[in-house]
C-alpha cells in the first residue's frame, strides 16, 4: 500500500472524509447556544427560554401573571415585595441544566440599603454560597452610590435600575436569595432570565463573586483582589471602591496576578492602579466597555473603578491569587526623598467575580454589614 509521510494513504482519505462530514445536529446546536448575541438569526438551539419574577415566581410555562390587583387577575397583581429587615427572600429555585442569561434589579438607592442588601447564589446542590456580595457591588458600583452607566458586564440607570449580563450556567441546580441585613423593610422589584435544556460539560465553570473590605488597609500589606483558589478557572475582573482621605494621588499602587506555582514574584504585573483601569496619569470619570471609572470625587474622596477581562481573557490550571499595592506620590516626598513614590493606607473594597467549576472552595468570610456600610458614601 502507498504511504504519505508515513502513513497509509487509505488513513489519510478517511481522515479527510471524517473531518469534511457536516457537524451532527446536537453539536450545531451547542454551537448555537454559545453565540446568542452574534447571531441572533440561529432558531434552532434547543434551548427554551425561562423567566422569574414576582409576578412569575416559578418561571413554570403559562403560570406568569396570575396575580390580581383591583383591575383584576393578571393586571399587575404582583410587580414587587416589601423585603423585611432581617429577613431572607428566595428569589429563584431553578432545575439544570441551564444557564441565567441577564439579572434586572430596582430597590432604595440609599447606599446604606445597596450595602446592606446580600445576594448569595449556590450552584448545583453546594452547600454553601459560590456568589456573597451586597447587591449594590454585584451590579457594578462601590460606595452605594448609584451612578448611570454599562459596560460589557452591566448597566446601571439613574434610580438604581440595575443589571448584570455575565452568563451563568448550573447543570443541576440554581439557588439564589438575597437577604436584608439592614435596619428597615426595603421594597424589591425584580427578573431572572434564564434558558435551560443547555448542553453543558460537568466542569463548566460556574459564576463566582466575593466582597472584600479593608477599612483601613494595612501599610505595606498589598490589598487583595481574589483570596488564592485551588484547581482550574478563569477571572473576569473586578469592581474596586477606593475611599481616601490623604488627598495625595494614591493610586501608584501595581496589580500582581499570582498563578500556577508563582511565590515571592506574580507572572502577570501591571504598572499602577490607574493603568490596570485602562487610564493613565490620575483617575478620569470614563466609564468604557471592559475599564474604566463610573466615579470619582475628589472633594469627598471617593472613586468606583472597574476591569473587565473579556477579550484579554486570564486562565489558571492550578491555582491564582490577585493583589494590588497600596502606593502613593507625593511632590513633598519627592523633594525629600528623589522620588515621589510613598506607601499609604487607604479604605479599598472589591467586588470580583470569576468562573470555576463545582464543588469550589468556601469563600472568605464577608464584612458584616456595619464593616459594609462604615464611612459609606451620603448623597
Amino acid at each position: 500500500m502507498k504511504k504519505m509521510c508515513g502513513l497509509p494513504f487509505l488513513l489519510i482519505v478517511m481522515i479527510i472524509a471524517v473531518s469534511c462530514q457536516p457537524a451532527t445536529e446536537s453539536t450545531q446546536r451547542n454551537q448555537s447556544a454559545m453565540d446568542l448575541v452574534n447571531k441572533p438569526y440561529e432558531l434552532d438551539t434547543g434551548l427554551v427560554s425561562r423567566s422569574i419574577s414576582f409576578e412569575s415566581p416559578t418561571g413554570a410555562p403559562g403560570a406568569g401573571g396570575q396575580s390580581a390587583s383591583h383591575l383584576g387577575v393578571g393586571r399587575k397583581g404582583s410587580p414587587m415585595r416589601m423585603v423585611k429587615s432581617d429577613s431572607m427572600f428566595v428569589l429563584c429555585d431553578i432545575e439544570g441544566p441551564g444557564t441565567i442569561r441577564h439579572i434586572w434589579m430596582t430597590t432604595s438607592r440609599d447606599p446604606g440599603n445597596l450595602r446592606s442588601l446580600v445576594i448569595r447564589v449556590y450552584w448545583d446542590g453546594q452547600k454553601h454560597p459560590s456568589i456573597e456580595c451586597p447587591v449594590g457591588d454585584f451590579m457594578g458600583f462601590a460606595h452605594g452610590k448609584v451612578m448611570p452607566y454599562y459596560t460589557a458586564v452591566h448597566s446601571c440607570g439613574q434610580n438604581a435600575g440595575m443589571n448584570i449580563w455575565l452568563p451563568m450556567p448550573f447543570t443541576q441546580r440554581a439557588y439564589i436569595t438575597l437577604s436584608n441585613e439592614g435596619s428597615q423593610e426595603t421594597p424589591l422589584f425584580y427578573q431572572i432570565d434564564y434558558t435551560i435544556n443547555d448542553t453543558l460539560p460537568a466542569d463548566v465553570g460556574r459564576l463566582h463573586c466575593l466582597f472584600r473590605r479593608e477599612n483601613p488597609t494595612m501599610m505595606k500589606k498589598d490589598f487583595t483582589i481574589l483570596p488564592k483558589r485551588t484547581g482550574k478557572g478563569r477571572f473576569i475582573g473586578t469592581v474596586l471602591g477606593i475611599r481616601y482621605e490623604d488627598k495625595n494621588w494614591w493610586g501608584e499602587g501595581e496589580t500582581k496576578i499570582f498563578m500556577d506555582g508563582d511565590t515571592e514574584f506574580p507572572t502577570i504585573c501591571g504598572t499602577g492602579s490607574e493603568d490596570y483601569v485602562c487610564l493613565s496619569y490620575g483617575m478620569q470619570q470614563t466609564p468604557f466597555l471592559y475599564n474604566g471609572c463610573s466615579f470619582n470625587d475628589h472633594e469627598k474622596g471617593f472613586v468606583s473603578m472597574y476591569r473587565w477581562h473579556l477579550p484579554d481573557p486570564i486562565y489558571w490550571k492550578k491555582e491564582c491569587r490577585i493583589t494590588i499595592q497600596q502606593i502613593g506620590w507625593s511632590n513633598e516626598v519627592k523633594a525629600e526623598k528623589g522620588s515621589g513614590l510613598y506607601e499609604r493606607s487607604d479604605d479599598w473594597s472589591a467586588a470580583t467575580f470569576w468562573y470555576e467549576p463545582v464543588p469550589s472552595e468556601v469563600l472568605p468570610a464577608m464584612p458584616d454589614v456595619a464593616a459594609r456600610n462604615a464611612n459609606i458614601w451620603k448623597d
